[in-house]
């Protein structure tokens, strides 16, 4: 079988058991020929239009921060390529203009996957003494910095040393529809 499926090792296949087992795929017990089938793999064919309903929680501002407001407006349907049933989302209304160079303008939807933790240069929904905004994260030593993208020059970095919480990180824009 090794040959078969081009493994050099048997331990080449325990491997890719762990993964699909860690990822939720399948699961194991005890004993030769003990495998189940937990989920299908993901398949491009069979995924092909299926949704997950997805909250609108309110809105953030692109500007300076304003009470994030957790009621929910509703939900819609988003295709599972962008949000991931493996990952939890939520969506926000953007408002403002301090991010319209990354392509978010007043009255956008923003689709967020909820994460406490973001990388150099993500568009972060950021949680400041209770208050939301959507900003691009950057970490200076222990400072973090979010950072505007606007042609509007009267916004400025917001510099941050504590009681900051990143609350997700955006995936896609939903454009305002007129």
């Amino acid at each position: 079988m090794l040959g078969k499926l081009k493994f050099k090792s048997p331990r080449s296949i325990s491997q890719y058991l762990d993964a699909l087992e860690s990822s939720g795929f399948i699961e194991r017990k005890k004993g030769a020929r003990n495998i189940r089938i937990t989920q299908p793999p993901p398949n491009s064919e069979t995924d092909a239009g299926k949704t997950v309903q997805v909250p609108i929680v309110g809105s953030a501002p692109c500007g300076t921060p304003l009470i994030a407001e957790q009621n929910i407006e509703g939900h819609i349907a988003v295709s599972t390529k962008l949000a991931k049933p493996s990952f939890e989302y939520f969506i926000l209304r953007a408002r403002g203009d301090s991010m319209d160079k990354a392509g978010i303008y007043d009255g956008d939807l923003v689709l967020v996957r909820q994460q406490p933790a973001a990388e150099e240069g993500d568009v972060v929904v950021a949680l400041i003494d209770d208050e939301a905004a959507i900003k691009e994260f950057h970490r200076a030593g222990e400072m973090v910095l979010l950072k505007p993208k606007s042609k509007n020059k009267n916004h400025k970095p917001i510099v941050l040393t504590k009681d900051f919480q990143v609350q997700g990180v955006v995936v896609t824009t939903v454009p305002k529809f007129q």
